[in-house]
């Protein structure tokens, strides 16, 4: 799967960005914030992926920052809820903001998306308001929700890449976070990628 792409932002439109990388142009599907985020036509740019694959089509969706990346994921778990959707959440919203929103069971704000009626917004803060915490969310005394005094894994890097590969295993959100935050402690704040992942399957799965 592709989980990253680093290169030249090449071409830019309504809601996706072209990016060259080694001369591979790559279009990305992205959130307006995103889009802001990425820079000038030209520029060195990052884009973290996910990959959407259905039985008519195959998209990549580019996000400036892991977190977000975490954020469209969740969303998409949400009944009603798909990338165009996800993405339109994540326009109107800041990944902070929608933590919140979530955390607080504030549907208003989620509804301010396009597309996004009352129901549905309040479907999705029900839904993620268990989990709003464990994307770059800390508790009081330096925890994440529900993992009593274990470390904060940050939005990027290889901690965020290693939650997403466990979601991709098929944990759950909130097991692959404490199973990766668990990791992390063991090994240290340098630790590689897979070295987290190895560290918290087992973790994971204890």
């Amino acid at each position: 799967m592709i989980a990253k792409l680093k290169g030249l932002l090449d071409e830019t439109g309504a809601d996706w960005a072209i990016v060259d990388v080694q001369g591979v142009g790559y279009l990305v599907h992205c959130s307006a914030k995103t889009l802001a985020a990425l820079g000038e036509q030209g520029e060195a740019c990052t884009v973290y992926t996910d990959l959407q694959v259905s039985e008519n089509d195959m998209r990549l969706l580019g996000f400036a920052e892991a977190g977000e990346r975490d954020w469209f994921r969740l969303l998409t778990q949400v009944q009603g809820v798909g990338s165009k959707v996800a993405l339109a959440i994540l326009s109107a919203l800041s990944t902070d903001e929608l933590r919140d929103a979530c955390a607080g069971g504030d549907a208003a704000s989620v509804s301010r998306a396009q597309g996004v009626g009352p129901k549905l917004a309040g479907r999705i803060v029900n839904e993620l308001k268990d989990k709003a915490q464990t994307i770059g969310g800390a508790l009081p005394g330096g925890g994440i929700a529900g993992v009593a005094g274990a470390p904060v894994s940050p939005a990027g890097g290889a901690s965020a890449d290693a939650v997403s590969a466990l979601e991709n295993l098929g944990f759950k959100p909130a097991v692959a976070a404490r199973a990766v935050a668990l990791a992390q402690s063991e090994l240290g704040e340098d630790a590689g990628e897979s070295d987290l992942i190895r560290v918290a399957l087992k973790r994971a799965a204890g």
